[in-house]
This record gives structure tokens, sequence and C-alpha cells, in this order.
């Protein structure tokens, strides 16, 4: 490695990537996120997301930031979910399906037996013309933006998008629902920030 490529060059050549794929999700038309907000924060069971890989982890932390704020949410694996876990989901409730492309296999296999339970379907992903995207009864949409890795490959600017918008819709719909600073400390009465809620409600 030679000197003008230093390994501090090269993280923050990643992350200005990453930036960069942000500085675009935050320009990008959001118009059809409404209606998605509203039927999430209108919904009557649970949020249910579901993906593989780095999709998956990332499903798992937009479930705990949504149950977190006030919305009852729990992640599923796809692979896990075709045996047997889709009998988690319910008619009332909303599974969102994340995958980059819109083509994973894994979840792709789910939409059957999604929509013979009856629930509502919402596709996250980059890809709008994707098979997930048009079988799914709403899309969240992200614009498809370069990996930060140098092959352009490794799940990146990609899962921080979904990670960001995640959350972004997480706190829009809190907020919205009206949300309190006792309602999020019943729900998160440990930690440092439990301590805080507590130490501000003796006052």
């Amino acid at each position: 490695m030679n000197n003008e490529r230093t390994y501090t060059h090269l993280v923050k050549q990643a992350m200005k990537v990453e930036l960069n794929a942000i500085s675009e999700l935050v320009k990008h038309d959001l118009m059809d996120y409404e209606s998605v907000c509203r039927k999430i924060a209108e919904c009557e069971g649970k949020i249910v997301f579901m993906g593989v890989g780095k999709s998956g982890h990332i499903g798992k932390k937009l479930a705990a930031t949504f149950a977190s704020t006030g919305t009852p949410s729990f992640f599923v694996h796809a692979t896990e979910g075709v045996h047997g876990d889709l009998g988690m989901i319910e008619a009332r409730d909303i599974t969102i399906l994340i995958s980059n492309s819109g083509s994973t296999k894994e979840v792709l296999d789910t939409l059957p037996t999604l929509s013979q339970i009856g629930c509502v379907t919402i596709a996250f992903t980059s890809n709008g013309e994707s098979e997930l995207a048009k079988r799914c009864d709403f899309q969240i949409l992200y614009p498809k933006q370069n990996e930060a890795d140098h092959l352009q490959l490794a799940p990146t600017s990609s899962s921080t998008m979904t990670l960001v918008l995640g959350d972004a819709i997480a706190c829009a719909v809190s907020e919205a629902k009206q949300f309190t600073k006792e309602a999020f400390h019943k729900y998160h009465p440990a930690g440092a920030l439990g301590k805080k809620l507590r130490e501000e409600a003796a006052r």
C-alpha cells in the first residue's frame, strides 16, 4: 500500500461513498412513502420485517427500533419462515420484505403463504421493477447506488440506505402517533437511557 492509499484514505473513501448514497436518498422522491407510513401507523397488528443475509440483519435492527418507539414489531428470517415461522404472522399484520435486488429467492418464496394469510405486504427494495415490488401491495423504494467496497459488491451503501430509511419511517410514525417519553421508558427501563428517563421522571 503506497502513501497515497493508506488505511485512513481507504476508510474515508468508503465513508464518502455511503455518505453520497444517503445524500441521494434524501433527494429521492418520497411521495410514495406517505401511504406506506399511514398504513403502518394505522396497523392493528404488528409490523413484521423479513429478509436474509445483510438485509436480515438490518431487518432485525429495524424491528427493534419500531418496537421501542411505539410500533409493535418483530423479525422473521425468510428461510425460517417457510419452515414454519410464517405461522407467527396474522392477517392484521403488515409484512415488510427486504431485498435490495427484489429477487431474493428465499424472500419471494414466502409470498404465496403471506397471500393466503391475508396480511399487507410491503417490498423494501432499490428495484421498483423487480418481482418483489410487483407482487407486494406497497413499496418502499430507494435509489440504486454504488456499494462502498472496492469491488462494489458487498452490501454497504444499500444496507445503510435501508437502515436510514427504515429508521426515518419509524421516527415519523412514532411522532405521528404522539409517542411519549413515558411510553418509551416503559419499553426501555434499563441501561443509560432508562436511567436518564427515570431521573427526569423523578424531578
